[in-house]
């Protein structure tokens, strides 16, 4: 049964990060802890990182007592002080478990990324995971930095004035964007960010945080591009890359239905060119009338951010400004009846997203909608802090576990699609 078992990791102050025998590694879900299983995880995937969690205190499974306990101190060197480490998987992984830590006593939650589970086996660090889109979009290992460069030499070449692409460029060198780089190497989606704004204000929003506890991970963008910069741009990516995507609605801007002025008329210059490539917009679908008179114009498909289809608990996460959760509703409604691909970008969270009340409302939640596809998506928020604040809406019930729900899900709803990334639509 021990060699099923991973061993727990843990971390010096130093940053060194080494495994503690005698001690298997904890997963949690909300409030159930569970010791990680070999063979419910999977090997540490490419391009994921280990992280430190500060200020916290592990918390393992002591194999000789069989009980869970919270460390402060290394067992084997008693003067040495240690954390929890945690894992940041690369795109295209669902967390089955978040890492298991203790942070009583604490005020000031984990900077905004996700924190899975994970452990050692004699072969290496394991993720406590599953595998829900394996296209190597966003695979770290096909984006060399030549290739890139060159792109973006090109591209300043052929277009100087664009002040969009001159922000791609910045995403790709500055901030290690990967939607910015599938550009650059015309491959795959194109990102187009295009709002200084937004009306939400969502709890682990990663271009702008107004009350400095977190820090945002990025800068938003600083100009709303013109009609003619989106499409010159699209038209690029579409002529030179096959079933290409491109995306209204990035990490570094707000929310794009804010742009609408220009969004609207961009997507007619791109249809008047072309009718190939897909135009998606990923957004809080907060403006159904935008939404439809976009759908008119000749967007394709459309991703739903939500971390919860209940609206108590979407509202306590997102925090809406000016809008209401029965608009998000509707402006799905519309994009179905003009025959959109519609995916709900599922900000998940074990302990959550898989507890009982959550997963029935969002059985019935795809039946009445008919989803296309959910996109399963880590949430980057501190998973205790979340819980919390979740929990105080309302007590989610017991967790059915992330497996369990996409399994479920899968048999009931045998062409709904589970994924990661926007994917090309037949027109």
């Amino acid at each position: 049964m021990k060699k099923k078992i991973l061993t727990a990791i843990v971390a010096a102050e130093n940053g060194d990060i080494f495994d503690l025998e005698g001690y298997a590694a904890v997963g949690m879900a909300g409030h159930t802890l569970s010791v990680l299983q070999k063979d419910e995880s999977i090997p540490m995937p490419y391009g994921s990182e280990l992280m430190l969690l500060p200020q916290r205190r592990p918390l393992v499974f002591n194999l000789s007592t069989n009980s869970f306990e919270i460390l402060e101190q290394n067992p084997y060197a008693s003067q040495e002080k240690i954390f929890p480490v945690s894992v940041f998987n690369s795109p295209g992984h669902v967390n089955r478990y978040c890492a298991a830590y203790n942070d009583e006593g604490l005020n000031t939650p984990l900077p905004l990324f996700s924190y899975g589970a994970v452990g050692f086996a004699k072969e290496g660090f394991y993720s406590s995971a599953i595998l829900v889109d394996s296209e190597p979009r966003q695979d770290l290992r096909l984006m060399p930095h030549k290739k890139i460069l060159k792109g973006v030499e090109h591209m300043q070449k052929k277009y100087p004035d664009n002040r969009l692409i001159r922000h791609l460029e910045t995403c790709a060198l500055q901030y290690g964007c990967p939607a910015g780089k599938n550009f650059f190497l015309q491959r795959y989606e194109a990102p187009l960010p295009t709002s200084i704004t937004c009306n939400a204000n969502c709890l682990g929003c990663i271009s702008l945080q107004k009350d400095k506890v977190l820090s945002a991970c990025q800068e938003r963008i600083k100009f709303i591009p013109s009609p003619e910069e989106i499409a010159e741009l699209s038209l690029e990516h579409i002529n030179k890359v096959e079933n290409a995507v491109m995306s209204f609605g990035q990490g570094c801007e707000g929310e794009p239905l804010m742009s609408f002025k220009s969004i609207e008329p961009a997507i007619k210059l791109i249809r008047q060119k072309t009718d190939k490539g897909t135009i998606n917009l990923n957004t809080n679908a907060s403006l159904p009338q935008r939404v439809e008179a976009l759908c008119l114009a000749g967007l394709d498909s459309m991703r739903v951010s939500m971390n919860s289809v209940r609206e108590n608990c979407y509202k306590a996460y997102f925090r809406p400004v000016n809008y209401e959760f029965s608009d998000v509703l509707e402006s799905i409604r519309l994009a179905k009846k003009h025959g959109k691909f519609v995916c709900v970008n599922y900000l998940n969270c074990p302990g959550f997203t898989d507890s009982e009340k959550e997963s029935r409302a969002l059985f019935e939640f795809i039946k009445k909608f008919d989803i296309d596809m959910i996109q399963w998506r880590n949430l980057n928020f501190d998973p205790q802090n979340y819980f919390r604040i979740m929990n105080a809406v309302e007590n989610p019930g017991t967790a059915l576990g992330m497996g369990n729900l996409i399994k479920q899900l899968s048999q009931h709803f045998p062409k709904l699609r589970h994924g990661y990334f926007n994917p090309p639509v037949t027109h």
